[in-house]
């Protein structure tokens, strides 16, 4: 296949899809900001629907990295890092996000966990502090987007181990990923405690130890083999191959979304393709930029906020990274990124929902440098040699308070922790089942402002004009042909990992916009 950027530009060539005019404008039918998990799933779900759909993706293509380099130039050399500083409005501080402008977005480095949300979720339920919010459409209608959505990143999962799995239409399409000794050895413990571990729902795809191992340090860093299911490699390529008319161009960064006089209707979209103007008009604009810089656009450009919610109620998880530490056992586990423990995700009889336990892939001394630049390297590789790593995720509750504002260029962020007594416990009954399964010393990192790759909200969607920014199928309330796709239409952020979320979701409104254009 050409490079899909050479098939936009040039302007002599014959055949559909859209077209850079001489002035620096291009007509499409549907145009998708960002390809991360969602804008690739809308984009997947046009392929043989007649349609021009361009795909802007600010960002490029990964650069290539040896394997053998990846992890330094990932966790100490910040090599990938190609965000633009945010800032905390606290303290009106800069910091790094946890957040990639890449084809693909950040599930080019995340660790392919693609968990459905559980079915009270999408309800409202009362949490330690407050209340997580109920969506304008419950667990039935995404189920079977989920089940698309795990067919097309080729998920390996169990049904039979938690109790808290929602229903499937259909089983996993491939069998879960198996503990290796060290893991299965943690996981009999927590069985042993009355706990019910469970294989993780996974997208990576490894057939041999060796493979693993190659894999090591996949959870946090691009697997240029492959291997792990991302938004370009399961749904943007196959899409682009499969309709022309689907075409991407990347290193094109929309700015602002211009309506027409009536107000109802967006009419284009001005940005810029590598540092020159361009003006994109389109009949559809579909937002999936993420959900501060979908936020962020909406403001900048004066639209979709007549309830005053664009930016407010930003959530991003109440999140702890711990580490049990054995001094006299090696972990040899390569994959390590394959059991979870939902005992306390819901509410029990004498406690409100308190989160989910799920294993970090594999430490390593170079991935602790970037956290701890001081300690010595075989300081922290004695450590990670012997440590099982654990993530803890409890939720956070939508505030209209925590909040994303466009200060000019710059991204500024409010975000006060809240429902952190209900994480404290998740993290106090998980450090006490790792020490009964033997690892005697244990280490917590309760995570700040900038780890904020779950970060959703800001757009919530609702039946209320007043209290949401888009309605039950993402649309806009305010504006005819504008939807949103990305995690910022979540009125709640769950305790779970979003990426599955955001594609089903996408794929359900893709068909949405599709059925009302059918004859």
């Amino acid at each position: 296949m050409r490079r899909i950027e050479e098939r936009v530009m040039t302007d002599a060539e014959s055949g559909p899809g859209a077209r850079l005019a001489v002035d620096g404008s291009i007509a499409t039918a549907v145009l998708i900001v960002g390809s991360g998990p969602g804008g690739s799933a809308a984009a997947h779900a046009f392929a043989g629907s007649g349609l021009d759909v361009l795909v802007a993706e600010r960002g490029s293509h990964l650069p290539s990295v040896p394997r053998d380099e990846i992890v330094t130039a990932m966790h100490v050399d910040k090599r990938y890092a190609n965000t633009e500083k945010w800032y905390d409005a606290s303290d009106g501080k800069p910091f790094t996000p946890g957040t990639y402008y890449y084809v693909g977005g950040n599930t080019k480095f995340y660790g392919a966990a693609l968990p459905r949300f559980r079915r009270q979720d999408f309800e409202r339920t009362p949490m330690q502090e407050g209340f997580s919010q109920g969506w304008p459409f419950g667990y039935a209608e995404m189920e079977p987007y989920y089940t698309r959505a795990e067919k097309l990143y080729r998920v390996h999962g169990r049904l039979d181990e938690d109790p808290t799995e929602p229903e499937h239409s259909e089983d996993f399409p491939f069998p879960a990923l198996e503990h290796e000794p060290d893991i299965e050895r943690f996981a009999a413990s927590l069985r042993a405690q009355g706990l019910h571990p469970y294989h993780t729902a996974n997208g990576l795809e490894v057939t041999s130890q060796a493979e693993r191992e190659e894999e090591r340090a996949s959870d946090g860093t691009p697997s240029f083999a492959d291997r792990k299911s991302d938004a370009w490699n399961r749904l943007l390529k196959p899409a682009l191959d499969a309709d022309e008319r689907i075409q991407l161009l990347t290193e094109l960064r929309i700015t602002r979304l211009i309506a027409a006089k009536d107000g109802r209707r967006l009419v284009a979209a001005e940005g810029t393709y590598r540092g020159k103007p361009v003006t994109i008009h389109a009949e559809r604009i579909i937002l999936a930029a993420g959900a501060a810089n979908t936020a962020a656009l909406l403001l900048r450009s004066g639209v979709a906020n007549s309830s005053d919610l664009v930016g407010r109620n930003y959530m991003v998880h109440n999140t702890t990274f711990l580490v049990g530490v054995h001094p006299l056992r090696r972990n040899r586990t390569a994959w390590q990124k394959t059991i979870g423990v939902n005992d306390w995700y819901l509410a029990g009889d004498d406690r409100p929902p308190l989160g989910n336990m799920q294993m970090l892939g594999k430490l390593s001394a170079e991935m602790l440098k970037g956290f701890f630049p001081l300690l010595p390297r075989f300081l922290l590789k004695w450590v990670t040699d012997r440590s099982i790593d654990l993530c803890l995720i409890s939720e956070d509750v939508a505030d209209p308070g925590n909040r994303v504002t466009a200060d000019g260029e710059r991204i500024v962020v409010r975000w006060k922790r809240n429902n952190l007594a209900a994480h404290q416990h998740l993290v106090g009954n998980v450090r006490k089942a790792v020490r009964k399964a033997g690892f005697p010393f244990v280490f917590t990192r309760l995570m700040g402002i900038a780890t904020n790759s779950h970060m959703c909200g800001t757009t919530a969607a609702g039946t209320d004009p007043a209290s949401s920014v888009v309605d039950e199928n993402c649309r806009a309330h305010d504006l005819d042909n504008l939807w949103i796709v990305d995690s910022s239409v979540f009125p709640s952020s769950a305790a779970s990992n979003p990426v599955l979320t955001i594609s089903a979701n996408a794929l359900r409104v893709a068909d949405k916009i599709r059925a009302a254009l059918a004859p």
